[in-house]
């Protein structure tokens, strides 16, 4: 069994290299899937949010107003926040889904696709909690892949993705460049993880990494849970 993180700031690729590493036999699950799932009314996620943000945060539908939350949570500072009430719960369906997959298969190799693998902790230790689900959300995993990419490239993709045409392009890219002061520099996280791709290229050179990537992995799995965990 494999327990990898697999991260990369807004805009890097880090879903595609996802998509590959499904494709080359990995289990992968989205954070941010997770996250939006959570956030549907019924959740207690959802209860949580409109209770910490107030009935402004809810759309005549009764689900949330994302784009109102999200200028609240960057533009108002207050992610932190909105982040103590959702990644808690992401984790905790994260590790559930691991237990399930290594239940099936011991030697499956898991994926979490998660942009903030690197942040939960800061953020954590910055609140004083040295302990916990976030503090030690970094412990939980045995394997941490970066995808990096130039800031230029990461908030172009990030435009051409939101807002493909039109005026809204510059709030686009002020919402990116916005976004991504609150995540920790390539530079500061690449020391930190035990594999690098570089996504400045086309996606054959991507691919290429990533099939490398997965080699590695595969042999790194064969090795017993004891000596992998970080616990």
């Amino acid at each position: 069994m494999l327990r990898v993180g697999l991260t990369g700031g807004l805009g890097s690729g880090k879903s595609t290299v996802a998509a590959f590493l499904r494709e080359l036999g990995a289990h992968v699950i989205e954070a941010d899937v997770l996250g939006r799932q959570m956030m549907e009314p019924g959740h207690d996620v959802y209860h949580q949010i409109v209770r910490t943000f107030g009935p402004d945060v809810v759309s005549s539908d009764g689900r949330l107003n994302r784009p109102k939350l999200a200028e609240l949570a960057f533009r108002g500072g207050r992610l932190p926040q909105l982040n103590a009430i959702v990644h808690p719960a992401v984790i905790a369906a994260q590790q559930k889904w691991m237990e399930e997959i290594f239940e099936q298969d011991p030697a499956a190799i898991a994926v979490i696709e998660s942009a903030l693998i690197f942040e939960v902790v800061r953020d954590a230790l910055s609140r004083g909690e040295k302990e916990g689900v976030l503090a030690d959300w970094r412990r939980r995993i045995d394997y941490v892949v970066l995808v990096i990419a130039p800031d230029d490239l990461k908030i172009a993709r990030y435009v051409a993705r939101i807002s493909p045409s039109g005026p809204p392009r510059e709030a686009a890219e002020a919402d990116a460049r916005l976004r991504l002061a609150q995540q920790i520099p390539d530079v500061e996280k690449a020391a930190l993880s035990d594999y690098v791709i570089d996504n400045s290229g086309d996606k054959a050179a991507l691919y290429d990494q990533v099939a490398d990537l997965w080699q590695h992995l595969r042999s790194r799995s064969n090795n017993s849970p004891e000596e992998l965990s970080l616990k």
